[in-house]
């Protein structure tokens, strides 16, 4: 006889262990991500370019963890082939890894800090989405996840041009790939909001952040509120062209609505 009480059959695969790779999985919301992700009960394997941040990540989580810099498709590539060595397969890919810069406008920024944004936020999402889709077609199937951040819905923020430049690239290639990826495979958006890392902090001058400190207590989250969430939704929302967002309309405006009610903290606290 069937079991009345058992989940549905989408539901029981969506609960299923899964295995996960993280670029830029050592730090910020990545690590934090893969720390909610195992907590889970799933296989993750992460990334990044510092060398005593990914032993540490691989220490402190029980994951692989390999140094790989996302501008190189070939260390991508080979990041893919040890989880799939280690696990047997790589159902989720999450292109995590990005930089921010210096808050300056776009004639003072210097040339090798644009570089290194646009190489990390959009070549970047393009070797992991290549190496991902490749992987998965072959495979059978999988999901790629692709961040948003500032930028990503045309907002602007003066100093941060040429990084909003990058996550709205980001969106529009998303959306595309949504058009061109082979069967069984799929592809969305994460949208974590404003979360309280280096990228949401650094920068500021002493005006600017004390101009800054209000809206982001009412508005930015810490990573051990958001990563939960969104790694539920990583592992139960992988239909073609999903979009995912932490910082709803709704959210927004019932958090300002409240606000003279008490402040949620300062971000630029230790």
């Amino acid at each position: 006889m069937a079991d009345h009480l058992a989940p549905a059959t989408g539901e029981r695969a969506a609960r299923a262990a899964k295995t996960i790779v993280i670029t830029g999985g050592t730090r910020g919301l990545g690590f934090g991500l893969a720390r909610a992700l195992v907590e889970q009960g799933h296989r993750v394997a992460v990334c990044g370019t510092d060398a005593d941040r990914v032993s540490a990540a691989a220490a402190a989580l029980g994951v692989l963890a390999r140094v790989a810099d996302v501008t190189s498709r070939d260390q991508l590539q080979s990041l893919w082939d040890a989880a799939v060595d280690r696990y047997g397969r790589v159902d989720i890919w999450i292109n995590n890894a990005g930089v921010s810069h210096a808050r300056e406008p776009v004639w003072r920024l210097p040339a090798e800090q644009a570089r290194r944004v646009v190489d990390v936020n959009v070549l970047g999402v393009i070797n992991g989405s290549a190496v991902a889709i490749g992987g998965m077609a072959a495979q059978g199937g999988g999901h790629v996840w692709n961040m948003e951040g500032l930028g990503s819905d045309g907002r602007i923020v003066r100093g941060l041009g040429v990084y909003g430049a990058t996550k709205r690239a980001s969106t529009y290639l998303t959306d595309a790939l949504a058009k061109e990826v082979p069967g069984g495979v799929t592809v969305g958006l994460l949208s974590p909001g404003l979360v309280v890392t280096d990228l949401l902090t650094h920068g500021y001058s002493a005006a600017e952040r004390e101009r800054a400190a209000r809206m982001l207590s009412i508005l930015a989250d810490r990573v051990e509120t958001v990563a939960p969430w969104l790694a539920d939704k990583v592992i139960s929302r992988t239909r073609n062209g999903a979009h995912v967002r932490w910082l709803t309309p709704g959210k927004i405006a019932f958090r300002f609505a409240t606000a003279p009610f008490g402040r949620r903290g300062d971000v630029f606290a230790p």
